[in-house]
């Protein structure tokens, strides 16, 4: 494994280790889904990592497109930005933030910084990361495994859309009318102004 590759590994480790201890700093729990539907969400997520983390044999090791060193390290570049966007995201997000899909006490709908992007910038940051280093694995395996965690992750965030939507009402349906969920818009709308062209 080059540089690039322990590079990989290293932020991989350094932002789960981070993202556990970190786990603690939230608010308490109003209401949190059952376990089983927990699963559900979990277990597409856990199987799409463990296909990028193997060292794929026969046809999950076939290829993508051929590795160059540029390509490597831009892939590790994007990684590490995916995971600058997910702290930034949480540190943002503060004490309503938790690992399973629910509401903590007094909880509150936040549309400020990343949330003003996308409304789910931990999610966008994550498949970026994802991503990123699904294509720096250069395999089969890989684009499964990312594909894996994608479908996972969007079982959860239409989770959190109903919770949220049933919890925020209007506020959370003009939310989601003005800011996309996981991709950015390259031009924000703008409220058109009486008037004016």
């Amino acid at each position: 494994m080059g540089w690039p590759g322990q590079g990989l590994l290293f932020i991989w480790v350094a932002w789960l280790l981070s993202w556990l201890l970190a786990s603690g700093w939230t608010a308490r729990t109003a209401t949190q889904q059952s376990p089983a539907s927990r699963i559900v969400e979990s277990v597409p997520v856990w199987s799409g990592a463990f296909l990028i983390a193997i060292t794929p044999r026969g046809v999950l090791a076939a290829p993508l497109y051929g590795q160059r060193a540029w390509t490597e390290w831009s892939m590790l570049a994007l990684t590490a930005a995916g995971f600058g966007l997910t702290w930034w995201a949480r540190i943002h997000l503060g004490r309503f933030w938790s690992a399973a899909v629910g509401l903590k006490v007094d909880h509150v709908l936040v549309r400020s910084g990343p949330y003003g992007i996308t409304r789910h910038p931990i999610y966008t940051g994550l498949l970026l990361a994802v991503i990123a280093t699904a294509l720096a694995r250069d395999s089969l395996a890989g684009l499964m495994g990312a594909g894996c965690i994608w479908f996972g992750l969007t079982l959860k965030l239409r989770h959190e859309e109903t919770v949220l939507g049933a919890r925020f009402g209007p506020d959370y349906a003009a939310y989601k009318s003005e800011v996309p969920a996981l991709i950015p818009r390259l031009r924000r709308r703008t409220a058109m102004t009486p008037g004016r062209s």
